[in-house]
């Protein structure tokens, strides 16, 4: 395998003021995110373990019904399965990881 420029893969943007990039291996996905200030993510659930790394700003998660404040540093798992949603509440920079694969974003 070679080295993914970023800045090279198409950016998406599933929901408005979301804008993402993913890289996929055989068995997982990364997702390089790109949040405006009040731009969120509706409550939905998924097979795959997620991990919520915030690497800047401020990112308002609920997950299971309980809310999380997340900030640069912060690191949240979200277990397969289990609903969530969140809203940003500053500009964002945030990076999930996935596992299994997300085929669905291929």
């Amino acid at each position: 395998m070679s080295i993914i420029e970023l800045a090279e893969t198409q950016e998406m943007e599933p929901v408005p003021g979301c804008r993402v990039r993913f890289v996929h291996s055989a068995h997982m996905t990364l997702a390089y995110w790109n949040i405006e200030a009040g731009a969120g993510v509706p409550e939905h659930s998924h097979p795959h373990e997620q991990i919520v790394n915030v690497l800047e700003g401020e990112f308002d998660l609920v997950m299971d019904g309980k809310p999380y404040a997340l900030s640069s540093g912060r690191v949240l798992v979200i277990p397969s399965g289990v609903p969530h949603s969140g809203r940003a509440a500053t500009d964002c920079r945030i990076l999930d990881a996935f596992y299994p694969v997300r085929e669905d974003y291929r």
